[in-house]
């Protein structure tokens, strides 16, 4: 009987900050405390030379190593600082484990905090 061999066929494989921004957005919203992204601030120089328009998650390869940044509102009642800290674990994990893309930070912006009741 001939055994097989799993040999990776050689060649390149490039992922889209799209399909990476998608797998942050799924990890990052399932974090308890979490209500949802927020745009991250651009600067007056990037808006008007570069026309970029504010976004929720914003990431920086360098190589074949990722910057992440995440916009986040949360929910009232929750530590921000476990929140962030979960958030960016989170993120990291989902990222280096679907895509294979070492990440090197995620950094987090607060934008805001929405009052509403926990469900239990």
């Amino acid at each position: 009987m001939k055994q097989m061999v799993n040999n990776p066929v050689p060649g390149n494989l490039k992922i889209s900050e799209e399909v990476i921004s998608a797998i942050v957005t799924q990890a990052a919203v399932e974090v308890e405390g979490v209500y949802g992204l927020a745009d991250i601030p651009i600067s007056m120089k990037e808006y008007i030379l570069l026309a970029k328009k504010p976004r929720a998650i914003k990431i920086a390869m360098n190589g074949g190593t990722a910057g992440i940044t995440v916009g986040l509102c949360l929910r009232s009642g929750y530590k921000i600082k476990r929140i962030a800290e979960q958030v960016q674990q989170e993120v990291k994990a989902a990222v280096q484990s679907m895509t294979g893309v070492t990440v090197s930070k995620v950094n987090i912006y607060v934008a805001g905090v929405k009052n509403e009741q926990r469900s239990v």
